[in-house]
């Protein structure tokens, strides 16, 4: 059976080998039942029925109704319906509302989001080639790429996009670019010889879906197509349900936390009011109050306004955020993994240095490549490019008389040029070829012989320069007589060693820089490339990265993914991997519980951008890589990224100020009522008056997405930890909680207070001591030297304060079961407020955990 699962007779076939460049080309056409002819049309009609169309289509768009039900499972939005509906039975239509209002903005917001993410299946899909020349029937057509099946046989020309995953059938200097697959920015040479490589980047045969021909021509014989291809395979994981976000899966269990929190409190309260023979009805409502009474209400409103004002500070900064929970994530990022080519390097292949057989500069070097490359006739090679782009020089009489082109074979190309009587012959191309037609070296102008010592002098240059990431092209001419007008494969001897020139795929003139910063905050960095070990190597110690622990593509094709996970950490670079071993590789350091951002470009970078915790991008790159990004830098300044670390901390600094102060508050008071509720013959506050003191001090912290944040927040990253908040919430709830024993204690045994006058004197005290501790706990600093509190929390806050206090003691007091208090108990009350500001001060240092 045919490897993409053909019917038994489809075709008459043996299987084909999942490295399907490993099989001689006849037998594979043997297997497809194909040829040279390619099939005829009737059997490719067939074929395109049992296969389907030829497009990277996998989509698995989800109904708006399964993205609702899907964000509705979250244990935090679940609880926050529940006390909403519980609020609308028990009468409090303003706490229904808001809660509805909150929840609604918030989901509409996310799920308009997560529609941008279904796009890129599309761009997959739209970037592949339209047309392809075929052959059927023996005769040369012109088909839709999504009409091709395994068995075709394609023509390939200049600048044609490589319509699916097959093989080198015939090639004539046929090179194709495969950055966007590989990561490597040269161009690959391809042949019809066999190949044994284990890896896809190394098949000399192989062509692959997605990249296209720079130079040459030939023919292909599909072999796989549509989501059976390397581009398809790409375009299943882009499909794929994205894995939660660093914001998600804090909120998830910050949900749990709250629910078990919740559950003991009210549960308990509940059974002990019913042993306590209470009214069944009043304890059920008081137990409810209280459940409403600590779950975080507006977080859902406090995270969408804090992170749009991040995306808003970022735009400005020219950063696109496409997913508002990115700026969460990238603040939280402690490992950020690179592409190299086009994210560290510019993407462009740069002449660096022309140098002599004694390693020196050498302007002759230059001089006899440029007359080289401006003289031969086919394509030019980047590396040609690099040469003319480095000497804008003209020809200064030189005249083109005949030219021996590139081959696969030679790996290198002659041309015949002449000025007045001199005829030289000039040869180009890799160093061992050319070392191999030489005879003799050029020093200072004199020709010496090449002996053993030079030869060895030569290959030391060469491994040097490749240790440090350079590709090499030598450089040899020989004169010829002057009555010579053509050339030979067979002149290409007795040559002269003139040099070589250098070439490199430069990092940006920011990268350096941008590493630094990003270290200075707490951030590992890792390359991950499809380039060689020693050129990803020799960039990293360009910008500043450690270079000693690599890893390649061929040593994790033998690890499982928990071995992976188990040395990942371990590895500084990783070199000549496929997109697949990037998305391994960004799943090992998730499991090894980092929160991950994932920087690159091009088609192979697209499944790591969409399994990491944050996806960046940048606007020169592919379509795919771009719709797959949570975020696209719109200029090439790296050095974004650590401002947008830097905003994406101080969100979450903020985020985790309403966390503790909403948790550690209602924590407080709802102990203090459940154990109140115990002792006292009445409730210590009415339902009513519960749900209002949540309400108010919730509005009082709407402000908190303005705050100014301390510059130890920003120094490290910092995630979800429950422990921490557990502990925060645990600490100052009960320092809370010890003052409102105290305020009881003052109201029955010095004020003798009755039900009305003790919940109107707990509730005052209660307002005051919830909000003005907001001052005290927005800060690990002491207050007087944390940054001053924006105008916007003052304001809120103060205003928060302001209502409770009208509402509690104003003229209509009695609608919400108040009544009036004495100045001297006010007195009392503003000192036990005082007091307990003073230990809250203290207390937060042994509540505000890092750990």
């Amino acid at each position: 059976m045919i490897e993409q699962s053909i019917p038994a007779k489809a075709l008459p076939a043996k299987a084909v080998a999942a490295e399907f460049w490993q099989t001689p080309k006849d037998e594979l056409c043997r297997a497809l039942g194909s040829g040279p002819e390619g099939l005829a049309q009737v059997e490719a009609n067939r074929r395109l029925a049992i296969f389907g169309a030829n497009r990277a289509d996998v989509s698995q768009s989800r109904s708006a109704l399964r993205k609702l039900g899907q964000r509705l499972w979250n244990p935090l939005i679940a609880m926050l319906l529940a006390a909403a509906l519980v609020s609308g039975l028990s009468g409090d239509i303003g706490s229904f509302a808001i809660i509805a209002t909150v929840l609604s903005l918030s989901i509409t917001l996310d799920i308009v989001q997560e529609h941008r993410a279904e796009r890129t299946a599309e761009a997959l899909r739209e970037s592949v080639a339209i047309q392809a020349d075929v052959i059927r029937d023996g005769k040369d057509m012109t088909v839709s790429v999504t009409a091709l099946v395994p068995g075709d046989v394609v023509k390939l020309r200049i600048g044609d996009l490589i319509p699916a995953d097959g093989i080198v059938l015939d090639a004539q200097e046929l090179h194709v670019n495969e950055a966007l697959m590989t990561g490597e920015p040269f161009p690959a040479f391809k042949t019809d010889a066999p190949c044994s490589a284990a890896l896809p980047a190394d098949a000399t045969n192989a062509l692959f879906a997605g990249t296209s021909t720079v130079g040459g021509s030939g023919r292909m014989l599909i072999v796989r197509t549509g989501g059976r291809t390397r581009f398809g395979a790409i375009a299943a994981a882009m499909a794929a349900n994205a894995p939660p976000t660093a914001l998600e899966e804090g909120v998830r269990r910050l949900g749990v936390l709250i629910l078990r929190l919740t559950l003991f409190l009210t549960l308990f309260v509940l059974m002990a009011h019913l042993v306590a023979h209470r009214p069944a009805m009043e304890s059920f409502l008081f137990a409810v109050a209280l459940a409403v009474g600590l779950t975080p209400e507006l977080l859902p409103m406090v995270m969408t306004v804090t992170l749009a004002r991040g995306a808003l500070r970022m735009a400005k900064r020219k950063v696109i955020v496409k997913r508002l929970s990115a700026i969460h994530d990238l603040g939280a990022m402690d490992t950020l993994c690179v592409d190299k080519t086009g994210t560290l390097t510019e993407a462009r292949i740069t002449l660096e240095a022309h140098i002599d057989p004694q390693d020196r500069p050498s302007g002759r070097v230059l001089s006899f490549a440029r007359l080289n490359s401006t003289f031969q006739a086919g394509v030019r090679s980047p590396l040609d490019d690099a040469i003319l782009s480095a000497s804008r020089d003209a020809p200064d009489g030189w005249v083109r008389l005949a030219e021996v082109p590139f081959d696969f074979e030679r790996r290198c190309l002659s041309v015949l040029v002449a000025r007045h009587d001199e005829h030289v012959l000039i040869a180009k191309g890799a160093p061992e070829s050319i070392l191999a037609r030489c005879a003799a070296v050029e020093i200072d102008g004199l020709a010496h012989p090449l002996d053993a010592a030079w030869r060895r002098k030569m290959a030391d240059i060469q491994a040097r320069y490749a240790r440090d990431g350079f590709r090499l092209l030598a450089v040899a001419i020989r004169s010829v007589p002057a009555g010579q007008r053509t050339i030979a494969v067979g002149d290409e001897t007795g040559l002269t060693m003139l040099g070589f020139c250098v070439f490199a795929d430069p990092p940006k003139q920011d990268a350096a820089s941008a590493i630094e910063a990003l270290t200075s905050l707490g951030v590992t960095i890792k390359i991950l490339s499809g380039d060689h070990d020693a050129v990803v190597a020799h960039v990293a110690r360009t910008v500043g990265l450690p270079s000693e622990r690599v890893m390649t593509g061929a040593e994790i094709s033998e690890l499982t993914d928990a071995a992976l996970v188990a040395r990942v950490d371990d590895v500084d670079l990783f070199a000549r991997i496929d997109p697949d071993q990037k998305r391994r590789i960004i799943a090992a350091l998730r499991h090894r519980n980092h929160v991950v951002g994932f920087m690159g470009d091009g088609v192979n970078d697209a499944p790591a951008i969409h399994a990491a915790h944050v996806g960046i991008s940048v606007t020169g790159a592919t379509e795919v890589a771009r719709a797959a990004a949570d975020m696209i830098l719109v200029t090439p300044d790296l050095s974004v990224l650590a401002a947008g670390v830097r905003e994406g901390r101080r969100t979450f600094a903020n985020i985790l100020k309403y966390v503790r102060m909403g948790t550690s508050s209602n924590f407080g008071n709802m102990l203090s009522m459940a154990l109140a509720s115990i002792v006292l013959p009445f409730l210590p506050l009415l339902p009513l008056q519960i749900l209002l003191n949540n309400l108010i001090y919730d509005l009082s912290e709407i402000g908190i997405p303005f705050d100014e944040v301390d510059r130890e927040d920003v120094a490290q990253p910092e995630a979800w930890n429950m422990t921490g908040i557990l502990r925060f919430s645990i600490v100052m709830g009960m320092a809370s909680s010890l003052f409102d024993a105290i305020t009881f204690v003052v109201l029955l045994n010095v004020f003798d207070a009755d039900e009305a006058l003790f919940r109107t004197g707990w509730f005052v005290e209660s307002i005051l001591t919830q909000i003005l501790v907001i001052f005290i706990i927005r800060s690990r600093r002491m207050p007087w030297r944390a940054n001053r509190p924006h105008n916007i929390l003052i304001a809120t806050s103060v205003g928060a304060l302001v209502a409770g206090l009208a509402l509690a003691l104003g003229p209509w007091r009695g609608l919400f079961g108040f009544t009036a208090l004495s100045a001297g108990l006010l007195a009392v009350i503003v000192a036990i407020a005082a007091a307990y500001l003073i230990s809250a001060n203290a207390a937060k240092r042994l509540a505000i955990s890092r750990s």
